[in-house]
């Protein structure tokens, strides 16, 4: 097929994509092996050299494999960004096993949901996650719990201050460790006999991410340590060829359980075998903190948090000169928020498309070439992209005219676990339907027309609106839900329901919201709530939810923007 895009590659960007044969574990073993002096992660001020990190990997999985963790097996990982979270996460797949990572904000149903629907074996999380933890853990088939304390790898003075400071917020929780919960650094401590040799070949599968996809409830994107190296090849090739080994800080903005943080972020650090400087509560005044502290080369974000960058009230005065490479997704980024950053700081932030189905990148306007705004760009190195009509998606339409947007490359996933029909219609030999409604230009430069059918990005994170409706149709009040996304300067999108009450019954908003927010994580929960007497639905009953959001936006412009 016709590849128009090619010709606006930087000339530093090789045509063809070359992937080289290695596991995730390679990568810290090559950065150990070449660097292991080498600032490894900062968190919270104290440092862990790449040797250092690499030993507390080994000593995990040795303990792991004691406890009966085998390839293949399942192990969720439910940590803010810390050093634990990396370790966790290296010292699973060391043993040939599947991370699922977790949002630390899941409520009880959702963690009963993705670890129930993933057979997850154990779980290493906080200590503080323990009662949530304990709560679904008779339901589902967890065979060990490893709990870590915030501030096990913190500086001493910060180590002994941190649990006082949990008490006094009442965030403190006694845990009853036992044969089956385990001290995250007591296990490292033990020092158990290392595992034998493990069989981990490129195709193998490496992690499960959940996401909502296009269709349904969250199901598990099974990307393979192929999948994620191709995508980190990717994004070094065509983002960071004129960055060496060891000479990059990276600032670990993006929560590492989003394939955005975990892969675009961790791992192409550890294969920089850069410094993570690692936030752990992503605030504006810590982000800045950290950049006058350490003086971070790249960092990932996204909109919201850009706004929050350009409107910090001491802006001016901070130094972002060490500031070489910034990349945003997620959501569209506003040409004028882009602007006021790129002046402050002289460097171009590349902004681009992805999906967690294909480990993070397949669309990225180039470094130094030409930048269309509004476009999210060109597909990255080694990546077909096509539109397709609609109704059929075997059927390509020609450059200009607006369609679904299908995707191929080596980082796409192998399929959705234990979901075959769902595999089926996102998989044509190899193309992945994304469900985003696109076209492009005669150069090859790709726009996003319209959402994935109905998802919102809320603070950059899918939600499907079935999920938040199901939820609100659990109150007893409520006859009727529908949920939408309408735009907000600050979080991308607002999450604004719909109710129609059961007959005789009264709610308040207030109300509504406090039944969410048992249920459902923050980010999910509805902003705005609207009581109606019906719903525009079609004929077959089903709700119009593309009508009532044309409805809110043109009251929106009506009231110039504001809601």
């Amino acid at each position: 097929m016709s590849k128009p895009w090619l010709k606006f590659y930087d000339a530093e960007v090789p045509a063809e994509l070359v992937i080289p044969p290695l596991t995730i574990p390679d990568l810290l073993r090559q950065a150990t092996q070449n660097y292991p002096k080498h600032t490894a992660t900062i968190f919270m001020g104290a440092r862990l050299n790449y040797n250092q990190l690499k030993q507390q990997v080994d000593r995990l999985a040795a303990a792991l494999y004691a406890l009966g963790i085998r390839k293949g097996d399942r192990v969720a990982i439910m940590l803010p960004n810390c050093p634990q979270t990396i370790i966790a996460y290296y010292a699973t797949l060391s043993l040939g096993a599947v991370t699922v990572m977790t949002n630390p904000l899941y409520v009880e149903r959702e963690l009963e949901f993705q670890w129930g629907n993933s057979g997850a074996k154990a779980v290493i999380g906080l200590d503080i996650f323990w009662p949530r933890i304990e709560a679904v853990r008779p339901k589902l088939p967890l065979e060990h719990v490893i709990l870590t304390g915030i501030q096990d790898y913190m500086p001493l003075a910060k180590k002994l201050l941190a649990p006082l400071e949990l008490r006094r917020q009442g965030k403190w929780v006694d845990v009853a460790y036992a044969d089956t919960v385990h001290a995250f650094k007591k296990l490292i401590d033990q020092k158990h006999p290392a595992p034998p040799p493990i069989d981990l070949a490129p195709t193998d599968l490496a992690c499960l991410q959940y996401t909502g996809g296009t269709t349904g409830l969250p199901k598990g994107a099974m990307l393979s340590h192929r999948n994620l190296v191709a995508s980190l090849t990717q994004i070094r090739t065509f983002l960071l060829y004129d960055h060496g080994e060891a000479q990059d800080i990276g600032l670990g903005i993006m929560p590492f359980f989003h394939v955005y943080g975990m892969n675009g972020l961790m791992n192409l650090g550890i294969h920089l075998a850069a410094t993570l400087v690692l936030i752990l509560q992503p605030n504006i005044k810590a982000i800045v903190d950290a950049i006058v502290a350490e003086r971070p080369t790249f960092f990932t974000g996204i909109p919201s948090l850009f706004v929050a960058l350009n409107t910090y009230h001491n802006i001016d005065k901070v130094d972002l000169t060490s500031i070489k490479a910034v990349f945003s997704g997620a959501a569209p980024l506003p040409v004028e928020v882009m602007e006021k950053f790129e002046a402050r700081t002289g460097v171009r932030i590349a902004e681009a498309y992805g999906m967690t189905e294909a480990s993070s990148v397949t669309h990225v306007n180039p470094l130094k070439g030409q930048r269309k705004f509004g476009s999210m760009g060109v597909p990255i190195i080694g990546t077909d992209a096509k539109i397709v009509n609609v109704d059929d998606h075997t059927q390509e339409l020609p450059q200009g005219e607006v369609g679904e947007l299908m995707v191929k490359g080596p980082q796409v996933m192998q399929g959705y676990w234990n979901a075959p029909a769902e595999t089926a219609n996102a998989l044509h030999d190899g193309w992945l339907r994304t469900g985003d409604i696109a076209r492009m230009d005669e150069d090859g430069y790709f726009y996003i027309v319209d959402r994935k059918k109905d998802m919102i990005l809320s603070a950059g994170f899918n939600v499907y609106p079935r999920e938040v409706e199901e939820v609100l149709y659990q109150h007893p009040k409520v006859l009727e839900a529908a949920v939408i996304g309408l735009p907000d300067d600050m979080r991308g999108e607002k999450i604004t329901a719909y109710l129609v009450l059961k007959p005789g019954e009264t709610a308040t908003a207030a109300e509504i919201r406090t039944f969410c927010r048992e249920r459902l994580a923050p980010y999910k929960q509805p902003r705005t709530i609207i009581f109606r007497e019906s719903l525009p639905k079609m004929l077959t009953g089903k709700v119009l939810r593309r009508q009532l959001r044309e409805e809110a936006l043109a009251e929106l412009e009506q009231n110039g923007g504001e809601a």
